[in-house]
């Protein structure tokens, strides 16, 4: 017997909450926003339910889904408030505005880590919050509809230029 539409979502929101107010919190910084956000997000989620036919794994769908509701949010939130956003190379290429506070607690270093995470373009931010929620180039590559192969190269360049930028910040004197 099939699961129905509500079984499915109560399974996954119990599953993988953490995972989406994790991409949430990447996707969007503020408090209110990031709560609208997670609304988009579960409501969007219950209601592709509907149609899920399991040629993914239930993995795959939801955070197809859940990507796909915050990438639309993005834009949506840069039409009212363009914050520009940032090329791998402009993320590169740009300084850290208090690499004095670089390593001051873990908090701190994971704000600095998500402020670098929220500069990237939407699939670049996609790629690389996928892998860190432990997806393979594969997954990746279903969820974006990128190859895999541009999946691991992507995962390759963003973890390179993130590190290197979260790095560079550390070790400047004042």
């Amino acid at each position: 017997m099939a699961s129905s539409q509500d079984d499915l979502y109560r399974e996954a929101a119990a599953a993988y909450g953490g995972a989406l107010d994790r991409l949430a919190r990447a996707y969007e910084a503020g408090t209110d926003k990031r709560r609208d956000l997670m609304q988009e997000i579960h409501f969007a989620l219950w209601r592709s339910f509907e149609t899920f036919d399991a040629r993914c794994s239930m993995r795959t769908w939801i955070y197809r889904v859940a990507h796909n509701v915050a990438a639309s949010h993005v834009a949506r939130q840069r039409r009212y408030s363009p914050v520009p956003l940032a090329s791998l190379e402009e993320v590169q290429a740009v300084a850290d505005p208090n690499p004095s506070q670089l390593g001051a607690d873990r908090e701190h270093a994971l704000n600095r880590l998500l402020a670098l995470v929220h500069r990237l373009k939407p699939l670049d931010r996609q790629v690389i919050l996928s892998y860190l929620e432990g997806l393979d180039a594969t997954a990746i590559g279903e969820i974006t509809g990128i190859s895999p192969g541009n999946a691991a190269t992507k995962i390759h360049r963003i973890k390179a230029v993130l590190a290197r930028q979260f790095h560079q910040g550390g070790h400047h004197a004042e």
